[in-house]
């Protein structure tokens, strides 16, 4: 069975509205290396994306570090802010 332009569109958009952002926001206790220790570690990010962030976070109060759906990001946000980094799900 082919599926319509309509029906294609619909799912795509749902799919799309699942999407969640892991955001990252500045805060005055934790040090840049530790930040970056804990987005290598936990998001498997490199030394360098997480360079990235911890800076983009730093100058502009957030950064998002991670897009996904809620229940992927969910371990991720749990395990960072046990870290006690600042992180929301948005």
């Amino acid at each position: 069975m082919e599926k319509s332009v309509e029906e294609i569109l619909e799912k795509l958009e749902n799919e799309l509205s699942d999407r969640h952002q892991l955001v990252l926001y500045n805060d005055d206790v934790n040090t840049f290396e530790y930040v970056i220790e804990c987005l290598v570690d936990i998001c498997d990010h490199t030394e360098e994306q997480a360079e990235q962030c911890a800076l983009t976070a730093h100058l502009r109060g957030k950064c998002s570090v991670k897009t996904g759906t809620f229940s992927e990001l969910k371990p991720l946000f749990d395990q960072l802010t046990e870290s006690q980094l600042s992180m929301t799900i948005d």
